[in-house]
């Protein structure tokens, strides 16, 4: 990928004054400045080396290779192999944790036809297939060409709430692989509070003390910076499924 670099600033602010999907940072470029909040997916991805100058060299984001490490731990303690795997990556954005992932197949999903076209333009060879499609509503068909990868292991990484992927998107991506398979994906630290009653929050929670997942791995460790320079603590989660999520957590109104 051609290194592409950006004029981008951060606003003046209170420390802790933005909430995390509230945040955004002005871009300067010739047909003037614009303001864009973090979650403008689709305004980032169209321009190339954005999403990784802003994220990766700014804020110092460490979840995609910290997902890929620990997927190995687990792996490991448990005596097999990355290379055997059939990974559904679930908001796979333009690639980020797609290509660090030395599987056996590895196919992309997200909602945004712009992170799909930066894929193919930036990392064209981190998917064996990329299916833009809303996983809350798959249709019979998608749902039959992904059942044909035979999928055992899922990884959704920095993707999961703040209304980015809804529950039963996840819930979805969850029943598509195969019992045994594994399961990799973290959260913000907050979703794990008890006063948290969103629904990632207790679908998390019902995941941890189920029968659906087998818990090998649970850690809070940094995701990134903040745009004042604050630490933004995650919980990466890895295990084994054991069986599907119920049906009430397939409901789009969750």
């Amino acid at each position: 990928m051609r290194q592409t670099i950006h004029d981008i600033s951060f606003p003046v602010t209170e420390p802790g004054a933005l909430d995390q999907d509230q945040a955004y940072f002005l871009l300067r470029e010739a047909d003037g400045t614009q303001r864009l909040r973090f979650h403008d997916y689709g305004e980032i991805y169209r321009r190339p080396g954005l999403y990784e100058q802003l994220f990766y060299e700014r804020l110092r984001c460490t979840s995609p290779t910290k997902a890929r490490d620990v997927l190995l731990k687990v792996l490991a303690d448990s005596q097999q192999d990355v290379h055997g795997l059939r990974v559904l990556d679930l908001g796979a954005g333009n690639g980020m944790v797609g290509e660090l992932l030395d599987a056996a197949r590895v196919i992309g999903v997200d909602l945004l036809p712009e992170a799909r076209d930066a894929c193919e333009r930036d990392r064209p060879h981190a998917y064996d297939a990329y299916y833009v499609t809303d996983m809350a509503r798959l249709d019979a068909d998608t749902a039959r060409q992904m059942q044909h990868w035979q999928l055992d292991c899922l990884t959704c990484i920095a993707a999961l709430g703040f209304g980015d992927i809804p529950v039963a998107a996840f819930a979805q991506a969850f029943n598509l692989i195969g019992a045994g398979g594994w399961i990799v994906f973290n959260v913000k630290e907050t979703f794990l509070h008890e006063g948290d009653q969103t629904g990632f929050s207790r679908l998390v929670k019902e995941l941890m003390f189920s029968q659906a997942l087998e818990v090998h791995h649970l850690e809070r460790y940094r995701h990134r910076l903040s745009i004042d320079g604050a630490p933004l603590f995650y919980y990466l989660m890895a295990g084994r499924k054991c069986a599907d999520i119920g049906a009430r957590w397939l409901d789009t109104r969750d």
